[in-house]
C-alpha cells in the first residue's frame, strides 16, 4: 500500500516492519515524531527516557537481551549519549540496534549546527542517510539487517527537511525475527581495559568489511547523465535539490551510506567525469574523504559551510539562474518568537527582570525569556548548564553575585541533566538559587510526558517524581513552591531566597497554558475610560495585549484570563471574571 508520510512517520513504520520491539528516546526536534509514531504500534514497547544517555543504554540493554531495539534523539542529544556510544561500538550488539539522530541545518530549533556524520566516523559505526520518506522506511529496515550482520549499532541520520516533509511510501508487513539467545560473554561485553584492548582490532576489521559493503550496496548508486563535463557526489536533501535543478543532465553518485564511504566506487565515478563536485550540507565530510583518495573535487569553495541548502542555492552556485517567484507587494514584518498568551513563565521572568537579576538560562520554551521586552535570560548553552554554571559563577564572584543571580530550568530539563548540577551545588555548598519552571510537561518539543508528570508516552499512569522531595533529598533545605501568575508571591520568593545565606530552590508551578486539560478563565477586558496609556501592561510581552489609539487592547481570541497584566495596571483598567471558565 502506498501512503504519503512524513519522514519521521516513515522511519517509525520502518521500525514496525523490521520487527523492533523496544524503543527508548528523549524528545528533541526534529527527531521527536519517530518515537511518538512508533508508540502507536502496540507491538513496540516505547518510552520517554530522562535523557539520551539513558535512552541509548536502555536500547543497548534490550539489544543485549536479543531483541531489535531503537533509540532516537536530535544532534545535540547525541552529545549526551556519546559516552555509551563509543563503548557500545566496541562491544557490538546482540539483537539489531538502530540509533536515529536528526540534524538541524539552519538551526530552526537548536543551539548549534553540528554535523552528526563526524560521530559515525569517530565511533567507527555505519551511518545511513535517507533523502526522502521512502528511503527513511527502507533504510531503517536495512539498518537492522546491517546491525546484526556486522555486530554494530547502525545510525540513521535524519535532518529537518527529511524528517518533516512528506513523500510517497510503499508500506509492507511486519516481520519479527526470533529473539536471539542471550549468552554470557565477559570478553565481549565487559569493557575493562584487558577486554577492551582486544575488541579494538575487532572494530577495525569490521570497518574494513563495511567499506567493502559500501562498494556493493545499492544504498550507494550511480545515476547516469547525458553531460559528463560535471559529475556530482551528494546525499540526503542535497540530492533532491541537485535532481530538481539538473534532472538527468549530469551523472550523480547518490550516497545513502555516508559512513564508511566507498573508495573504488568514488574513484570510478570521478574517472568518468571531467569535473567532480560534492554537494553536501554543513561540513565537507564527503569532500574530505574524496581528497583523502587523491581527488580534487569542488565543494566548500563553492557551497557554504552553514545553513540549509535549497534548489535556488544549488542552481546559483553551479552557474544557473535561480527560479524567481512573484515578488510580494510589500515587506513582511518580522515575527520574532514569543511565549504564548498565558504562559506561566512570563510572570516569573517579569519578576526577575524587575529585581534586576542575572539569569542563567537553559534549553526549553522558557529560553524565550531572553527576548524583548522581558530580556531576562543572559546565558543558554545546553541541557542542565544553567544549574551547573550558576555554581561556578557564584563561587568566583561570591557575594557580588549571590544576592542577584539565579538559574532557571524546566521540569523536564531538570530531570534530563539538572539534578547532577543541583547535587554539585548542595555538595560543594554554593549560595545559589535555582528556579525550576514546572509547567507539568515537556513543552518545547510538543507536550511529551516526563518523569515528573505521572504519565508515560501513551498517557497512561506512570511513576511520578516529587520535585520538592527530590530537591530536599539532594541536600537543599530551602525549597518552596510559587504560582507564577501571582506576581506578589513571586517577588517575595525571589527576594527572600536571594537574601538567604544558603542554596535554595524555587519551584514555579503552573501547567502550560496549551495543555488540553487546563481550564482558562474568560478573557479580560479593558475599560478605555480608565486606561491612561502608560503601557505598563506591555512590559510582560503578552501577545494578547496591544495598543490601539493610545489605549491598551486585549485580543479575546488569545487571552486566557491569567490576570498577570491586571496586576501591573495601577489604574485598574483591566477587568474579568474571577471564577474558572
Amino acid at each position: 500500500m502506498k501512503k504519503l508520510l512524513l519522514g519521521n512517520v516513515a522511519a517509525a513504520r520502518g521500525l514496525y516492519e523490521a520487527g523492533c520491539t523496544f524503543a527508548s528516546s528523549y524528545p528533541g526536534t526534529p527527531s521527536t515524531e519517530i518515537t511518538e509514531e512508533a508508540a502507536k504500534f502496540d507491538e513496540i514497547y516505547c518510552e520517554w527516557a530522562p535523557n539520551e544517555k539513558v535512552a541509548m543504554e536502555a536500547a543497548f540493554g534490550a539489544s543485549l537481551s536479543g531483541a531489535r531495539s531503537f533509540c532516537g534523539m536530535k544532534h545535540v542529544g547525541l552529545n549526551v549519549a556519546a559516552d555509551p556510544l563509543f563503548t557500545i561500538s566496541y562491544t557490538g550488539v546482540n539483537g539489531g540496534m538502530v540509533i536515529a539522530v536528526a540534524d538541524d541545518p539552519g538551526m530552526h530549533s537548536s543551539q548549534n549546527e553540528q554535523d552528526s556524520r563526524h560521530y559515525a566516523k569517530a565511533a567507527k559505526l555505519p551511518m545511513l542517510e535517507p533523502s526522502d520518506s521512502a528511503e527513511a522506511l527502507q533504510f531503517v529496515k536495512e539498518a537492522y539487517e546491517m546491525s546484526e550482520r556486522f555486530d554494530a549499532p547502525v545510525f540513521i541520520k535524519m535532518c529537518t527537511r527529511v524528517a518533516h516533509s512528506q513523500s510517497l511510501v510503499e508500506t509492507g508487513e511486519r516481520v519479527v525475527p526470533a529473539l536471539r539467545p542471550y549468552e554470557k560473554n565477559i570478553a565481549k561485553y565487559v569493557m575493562m581495559p584487558g577486554n577492551a584492548i582486544k575488541r579494538h582490532p575487532v572494530v577495525e576489521e569490521r570497518t574494513r568489511k563495511l567499506i567493502a559493503f559500501a562498494e556493493e550496496t545499492p544504498l550507494n548508486r550511480t545515476e547516469e547523465g547525458t553531460d559528463h563535463s560535471i559529475g556530482i557526489i551528494t546525499s540526503s536533501t542535497s540530492y533532491q535539490y541537485v535532481k530538481e535543478v539538473f534532472g538527468d543532465r549530469y551523472p550523480v553518485l547518490k550516497l545513502g551510506m555516508v559512513w564508511p564511504l566507498p573508495e573504488k566506487k568514488i574513484l570510478d565515478f570521478a574517472a568518468a567525469v571531467e569535473k567532480l563536485i560534492v554537494v553536501e550540507e554543513l561540513d565537507p565530510f564527503i569532500e574530505e574523504h574524496c581528497r583523502s583518495l587523491g581527488l580534487k573535487p569542488a565543494g566548500k569553495d563553492i557551497f557554504p559551510l552553514e545553513g540549509e541548502f535549497s534548489q535556488n542555492l544549488v542552481a546559483e552556485k553551479l552557474g544557473l539562474s535561480p527560479v524567481s517567484g512573484p515578488a510580494l507587494g510589500e515587506a513582511v514584518p518580522p515575527r520574532p518568537p514569543v511565549m504564548c498568551a498565558g504562559c506561566p513563565h512570563r510572570g516569573l521572568f517579569y519578576t526577575l527582570t524587575k529585581n534586576k537579576c542575572t539569569v542563567l538560562g537553559d534549553i526549553g520554551c522558557y529560553t524565550l525569556g531572553a527576548v524583548a521586552p522581558l530580556s531576562a535570560i543572559e546565558m543558554t548553552a545546553c541541557m542542565g548548564a544553567s544549574v551547573s554554571a550558576i555554581h561556578g559563577f557564584n563561587k568566583v564572584r561570591g557575594e557580588e553575585s549571590e544576592g542577584r543571580t539565579v538559574a532557571v530550568i524546566g521540569d523536564s530539563t531538570f530531570m534530563h541533566s539538572g539534578m547532577t548540577g543541583l547535587a554539585n551545588i548542595a555538595y560543594n555548598q554554593s549560595n545559589s538559587t535555582v528556579i525550576i519552571l514546572d509547567n507539568s510537561i515537556t513543552g518545547m518539543t510538543g507536550h511529551q510526558q516526563n518523569p515528573t508528570t505521572g504519565y508515560n508516552i501513551k498517557g497512561d499512569p506512570a511513576g511520578k517524581i516529587d520535585l520538592e522531595s527530590l530537591c530536599r533529598a539532594m541536600g537543599i533545605r530551602r525549597v518552596r513552591v510559587v504560582d507564577p501568575y501571582d506576581l506578589a508571591a513571586c517577588d517575595q520568593a525571589v527576594k527572600e531566597e536571594l537574601a538567604a545565606n544558603e542554596s535554595s530552590v524555587i519551584i514555579s508551578r503552573r501547567p502550560c497554558a496549551l495543555l488540553k486539560y487546563v481550564k482558562h478563565k474568560p478573557p479580560l477586558k479593558v475599560d478605555t475610560d480608565k486606561c491612561v496609556g502608560c503601557k505598563s501592561c506591555m512590559k510582560i510581552g503578552c501577545p494578547a495585549i496591544s495598543m490601539k489609539n493610545g489605549k491598551a487592547r486585549v485580543d479575546e481570541t488569545l487571552c486566557v484570563g491569567c490576570g498577570v497584566c491586571r496586576q501591573l495596571c495601577r489604574v485598574g483598567a483591566f477587568s474579568g471574571e474571577e471564577k474558572e471558565g
